[in-house]
């Protein structure tokens, strides 16, 4: 089933059993609709060894400009933040380098009624000036910059701790010794409280490892992108590190909403993807095919069991789907309701295996910044 046709199938009619309403449509809820309401909220599970997060995060990258370039109505933005948390969703997802800062304003203006009873993930690690809000080039990761950066980060988001710190991308002319370090003595002054790595090398996290535990590792991880099962999954599960995935939809594509037909806007980095391109696009909707099949037999969303696939991997994967639309937000979380049967997971992953991805993730001024090893401490 595909996101456009959400309203009128019937299999979102039945996962939609599972969703809660925002909290201000549903004023006029009856007693039966409030249980099966609070029935139904976001499970939880843990990254690293103390972090607990709910099962299926937000990821507000978005929420300052869409991927179409549009720029989303705060309100709204801040309005879909209530209700995710209304519906159990504790893990909000954002970076300095988002809007440049904007995302994190939009998030600490949203979560404040709730700060508390949530967890803010957000990174550093791109050379912004701190002072004109200014993208320079290339990456920063120096002891001093990360520092000025997390005052910044506490201003913007309203609050006094940040529960989970990436490097958005591994700095290749810092040590990651000297990046654990200075987040170490964040830690100890109580502004930062776990870390972690946004698509870094496999030496880099393990020596980071060894100075201070890693909580997660972010990397782009879904059916049409499953690079992290190389190397990356086994090392944190070796380790004991969480794993959260971004760009958990295929940047749109899982939901059915881009096809041979799709022409982005100027400015849409999907546009440059050459997954996507006329050539390729044909082949990789396969993936769609395989999802429509089986949204069918699981009475869900391609979204769906898209979500349900990631999280039935490990009990340690956190997905974190981004969205300016609620019906979309409730209909990512719904996800957590779906559940595969071994064999089923089985059956679905064999398919799924024998469809070859044609085309690259990322255009390669960008994916130049992924898998990079930090250079040893002198």
């Amino acid at each position: 089933m595909k996101r456009r046709d959400i309203l009128k199938s019937a299999g979102l009619a039945l996962a939609g059993t599972t969703l809660l309403p925002l909290s201000a449509l549903a004023n006029t809820s009856t007693a039966d609709e409030k249980e099966k309401n609070t029935k139904s909220k976001v499970g939880k599970r843990k990254l690293g060894s103390s972090l607990e997060v709910s099962s299926i995060g937000i990821g507000v990258q978005n929420m300052s400009r869409t991927y179409q370039t549009t720029i989303p109505n705060r309100k709204q933005m801040h309005q879909i933040i209530h209700a995710a948390y209304d519906n159990g969703v504790t893990f909000f997802d954002a970076a300095e380098a988002y809007g440049v800062h904007e995302v994190e304003r939009i998030l600490g203006e949203g979560v404040q009624p709730f700060r508390n009873k949530i967890k803010i993930a957000t990174k550093f690690g791109w050379n912004i000036d701190q002072e004109t809000e200014k993208r320079l080039p290339g990456l920063n990761s120096k002891p001093a910059h990360i520092v000025k950066v997390v005052d910044g980060m506490l201003k913007r988001l309203r609050t006094d701790h940040i529960d989970l710190l990436y490097q958005h991308r591994v700095d290749p002319d810092v040590p990651i010794e000297d990046v654990v370090g200075t987040i170490k003595d964040l830690i100890q002054q109580g502004k930062v409280l776990h870390y972690g790595l946004s698509e870094p090398g496999v030496q880099t996290v393990q020596r980071a490892h060894k100075e201070h535990p890693i909580t997660a590792i972010q990397n782009e991880y879904s059916l049409l992108w499953r690079g992290p099962e190389k190397s990356i999954l086994p090392l944190c599960k070796e380790l004991g590190i969480g794993f959260v995935c971004w760009s958990p939809l295929g940047v749109g594509f899982l939901t059915g909403a881009i096809d041979e037909q799709t022409r982005f806007a100027q400015g849409d980095i999907r546009g440059i993807e050459t997954r996507f391109s006329p050539e390729n696009i044909k082949n990789n909707l396969a993936i769609l095919k395989l999802l429509n099949e089986w949204s069918i037999k699981k009475q869900a969303t391609s979204t769906q069991i898209s979500l349900a696939w990631l999280l039935a991997q490990e009990p340690w994967i956190v997905p974190i789907p981004g969205t300016t639309q609620m019906e979309h937000m409730l209909e990512n979380i719904g996800a957590d309701k779906v559940k595969f049967s071994k064999n089923e997971l089985s059956e679905f992953t064999n398919q799924l295996n024998a469809i070859q991805v044609m085309g690259e993730r990322l255009p390669p001024f960008v994916q130049v910044f992924s898998d990079v090893e930090a250079p040893m401490k002198k």
